[in-house]
């Protein structure tokens, strides 16, 4: 039944609504993000609630079977990774991405894989069948079981899915989709949050599992309300800078998973190929006998990762030093220069400090602030560190270096890839066991200790 219709105002990035407009939002305090809506108002009939409260009845969890439980493997182990072994049967999963990241090309690059078992059914609203076609020729796509569908309307795209019952539907992008009883332009809030509820509704009565392809704003924030989020059940952020060719592929919400793995890609021609040591392939290249570089190990999720860190300290040309850092927190960076200066001696207050983490990784991790410093003193006094160190460790404010853990593992990533010493906090020698491969293992109390053990042929 048709209800009354009446004009709100609604912020693009929560969803909270208001009867005016505001240049800030209560909610969640954005700015300029309040847009005018057409909300309808529906009057349900009494007995269709009845109906529809009658219709769910509650089970005994004991009574409840998963015997036949299973993930389908997408022929990306990187992927299944990050999914946590794999796509469950029922879910609703975002991926989201920069344009150009290569967001589409995962879900079309997977489909020959998952077709060689699975009824794939491909929406796109993006693209025309023919372009499609195109882009599958290019990445080998060529399975007898994948289904083409340009459409927009979400109201038909899940009859179709009811009509021909795939075993895996993606979405590409939910931003297109329209709700036709709803008078908004597509990619609103309104239409965006309806859309993905439509998808949540039919994956799970189903039991389908549906990829949705998500656009980014400005910020690098998901496009549409926050409440998208929280209905799917996992949400996967696709990094990285368009002229490298590495992909980092993160999990920021999983119900079926932890949300610590990552997926390293590399873009070629091709498509996207799974880089399954990202160690080595961080590493290659790395210059020999030059200041200003080093080796630290990194945990995400369960594995190891090596990552090379450059720092360059040069003279200022201004009167304010300038400092500037790519793939580390420019405020732990300033931290660590105040640390060096004020407890370890090493002065930076007239000069320019660069910081740059080769490779297009984004390192937040503690552990890794005992290689910036190193890499900062290192090109301060022009001195290089051994090839075969590995540094890693958390810097106190005192100026103390604070013990990390899976020491052990770090270590046996380095002694893998042919590193011969290892630099780390003092206090992390007590928490190692077992054999470390032959690698010599330097316990430093002070940056001071560590940077000289760093140098010392």
């Amino acid at each position: 039944m048709a209800g009354k219709s009446k004009i709100l105002y609604q912020c693009t990035q929560c969803g909270f609504e208001s009867a005016k407009w505001m240049g800030k939002c209560p909610e969640c305090g954005s700015w300029n993000s309040m847009e005018e809506i057409v909300k309808e108002t529906a009057v349900v009939p009494r007995a269709a609630v009845s109906r529809a409260v009658g219709s769910a009845r509650p089970v005994k969890i004991r009574d409840i079977s998963i015997e036949d439980e299973h993930r389908y493997h997408t022929g990306l182990s990187e992927l299944d990774r990050v999914l946590g072994g794999g796509i469950v049967k029922g879910s609703l999963i975002l991926l989201s991405g920069d344009p150009g990241i290569g967001k589409s090309t995962m879900l079309l690059q997977i489909c020959e894989s998952l077709g060689e078992t699975l009824r794939v059914l491909y929406v796109s609203g993006e693209e025309s069948a023919r372009q499609i076609k195109l882009r599958a020729g290019r990445l080998g796509v060529q399975s007898d079981n994948l289904w083409i569908m340009t459409e927009t309307d979400v109201q038909l795209i899940v009859e179709t899915i009811h009509a021909e019952k795939p075993d895996l539907v993606m979405i590409d992008s939910i931003q297109t989709m329209n709700y036709s009883e709803l008078s908004s332009s597509p990619g609103s809030v309104t239409q965006v949050r309806e859309s993905t509820n439509a998808m949540m509704r039919c994956a799970k009565s189903m039991d389908i599992p549906i990829l949705i392809v998500g656009h980014v704003n400005k910020d690098g924030a998901i496009a549409g309300p926050k409440v998208l989020e929280h209905i799917v059940d996992a949400v996967l952020y696709f990094e990285g800078d368009r002229q490298m060719t590495y992909r980092i592929l993160r999990a920021a919400k999983n119900r079926y998973g932890s949300t610590n793995e990552i997926g390293v890609f590399d873009m070629g021609e091709n498509g996207l190929r799974q880089v399954e040591n990202p160690s080595e392939a961080m590493l290659s290249g790395r210059p020999k006998n030059a200041s200003g570089t080093c080796v630290t190990a990194v945990m995400e999720g369960s594995r190891p990762i090596l990552a090379e860190i450059q720092g360059l300290a040069t003279t200022s040309g201004f009167g304010t030093p300038r400092r500037m850092s790519t793939g580390f927190d420019y405020n732990r960076m300033a931290l660590i220069l105040a640390v060096l200066e004020k407890r370890a001696g090493y002065y930076f207050s007239n000069l320019d400090a660069y910081l740059n983490v080769v490779g297009g990784l984004r390192l937040d991790e503690p552990s890794v602030d005992l290689a910036v410093a190193m890499a900062l003193v290192s090109s301060l006094k022009d001195t290089a560190i051994r090839e075969d160190t590995v540094v890693f460790g958390e810097i106190g404010l005192p100026g103390e270096l604070r013990s990390i853990n899976h020491a052990d593992l770090r270590i046996g990533e380095a002694a893998r890839l042919g590193f011969a010493r290892c630099i780390l906090p003092y206090h992390s020698l007590k928490n190692l066991t077992g054999p470390m491969g032959g690698i010599e293992i330097i316990g430093a109390k002070t940056v001071r200790e560590a940077f000289e053990a760093a140098t010392t042929q």
